[in-house]
């Protein structure tokens, strides 16, 4: 079993490398945070981000099959309840509540 003084140095070690490690992105991006470039994309890159993540997963969705209604009436449910009250979690829940109640009930196998 090793000695104390060379757990408690691994210790500090390993814990002086987790701070730095944590420290690091805040300190790296401090000064891009007044960057008009920045800003910018803080507001597009969500919408970018969800509007790929819909394609993506749509993508290979049968459109001739009356299955495929499911997550599409979800979607639509989405979207409908984020125009309506601008609260992604009222949108996000309410679209996985309707898909998840078409697909067990109307849908099922």
């Amino acid at each position: 079993m090793p000695d104390s003084p060379y757990v408690i140095a691994a210790v500090l070690v390993t814990a002086a490398v987790t701070w730095a490690l944590r420290a690091l992105p805040f300190a790296a991006l401090m000064p891009l945070r007044n960057s008009a470039t920045v800003q910018y994309l803080s507001t597009r890159v969500p919408a970018g981000v969800m509007l790929i993540l819909a394609v993506y997963c749509l993508r290979d969705l049968p459109l001739t099959h009356v299955r495929s209604l499911a997550p599409l009436a979800a979607l639509a449910v989405t979207v409908g309840l984020h125009l309506w009250r601008r609260n992604a979690l009222l949108s996000i829940l309410g679209g996985t509540a309707v898909h998840v109640a078409l697909a067990s009930t109307v849908f099922a196998r």
